[in-house]
């Protein structure tokens, strides 16, 4: 009975040492600090983003990660529909810059004649 005391005694005394050592060198589950306001772990540029923005996105995979073709594909999804926008955006600005400065369609409009 001393015998196995003594074993018990022995393995309880050596575990605890190496939990003390993992714990000294792997640290105690401290958490990370978090992001500052307004920082993000993946880079988009801070002023108007484009399909390319978009398409050059990648993110971090974790142990239970994501199905990077489905996460590509709305990536993809995403630039095209941003790039026909864009460029649905410029188009109408161009007519509204066109249509101001037109002053023979401003002087129709003041008259109350239609276009």
């Amino acid at each position: 009975m001393g015998t196995v005391l003594i074993y018990l005694v022995v393995v309880v005394t050596v575990g605890a040492a190496l939990f003390g050592v993992a714990a000294v060198v792997f640290g105690r589950g401290e958490e990370l600090a978090p992001l500052a306001p307004g920082a993000t772990p993946t880079r988009l540029p801070m002023d108007e983003i484009s399909g390319q923005d978009v398409r050059e996105l990648r993110f971090p995979q974790a142990v239970r990660g994501y199905r990077m073709a489905e996460v590509d594909w709305v990536l993809d999804r995403l630039a095209d529909e941003l790039d026909r926008t864009g460029a649905e955006r410029d188009g109408l600005l161009a007519r509204v810059s066109e249509l101001e400065s037109s002053p023979a369609r401003a002087g129709a409009r003041a008259d109350g004649d239609d276009l």
